[in-house]
């Protein structure tokens, strides 16, 4: 199982304000920056529970009829938008990788600071794609949190756009 992020975040490294708004991010409708080319690789999203009930604020769902596997550790009602495909799952992070990769999926894209870092943690993540938006928020939500030991990225590509957006793209070194 091939587990990726595609994330934006901050110049000084934050995914959202501290009340979780994303306010700051630019208009969908800027430059491409192969996010679509990314959404095509991948067979399921993982998000966590706050980030679904950001992204239910948005006004269009973004993920189309791609599945949605939402992340929470405490029972809750799970109200998707007409026509999506989402399913409230608990559940560590090698169980969840487990329970999806017997149902035949082969690349999960993984979304949300907390379950960023969990996946990170346990090791279940591969690539890693941050596009650092020209902006100082100065607190917020940050991307990484405390590990308990490195790891390691080997830098693939770093691509620049007009607007000033600055994307790397990592694999975790083996």
């Amino acid at each position: 199982m091939k587990a990726s992020v595609f994330i934006a975040t901050s110049l000084d490294g934050f995914i959202a304000r501290e009340n979780g708004a994303l306010d700051w991010l630019p208009p969908n409708g800027g430059e491409p920056h192969g996010y679509m080319e990314f959404m095509a690789t991948v067979d399921a999203l993982v998000i966590g529970r706050k980030t679904f009930e950001t992204v239910l604020t948005f006004d269009d769902w973004p993920y189309g009829k791609k599945p949605v596997v939402v992340l929470s550790s405490r029972p809750t009602e799970l109200v998707a938008p007409a026509n999506a495909v989402c399913e409230m799952m608990t559940g560590s992070p090698p169980e969840v990788v487990a329970r999806l990769a017997e149902r035949g999926m082969k690349h999960l894209y993984i979304d949300g600071g907390v379950t960023i870092q969990r996946f990170l943690e346990a090791g279940l993540i591969q690539r890693v794609i941050i596009t650092r938006v020209p902006v100082l928020l100065g607190s917020g939500i940050p991307l990484f949190g405390s590990l308990s030991r490195d790891i390691r990225l080997e830098h693939v590509a770093t691509r620049s756009y007009p607007s000033g957006l600055v994307q790397s793209e990592y694999v975790i070194a083996a």
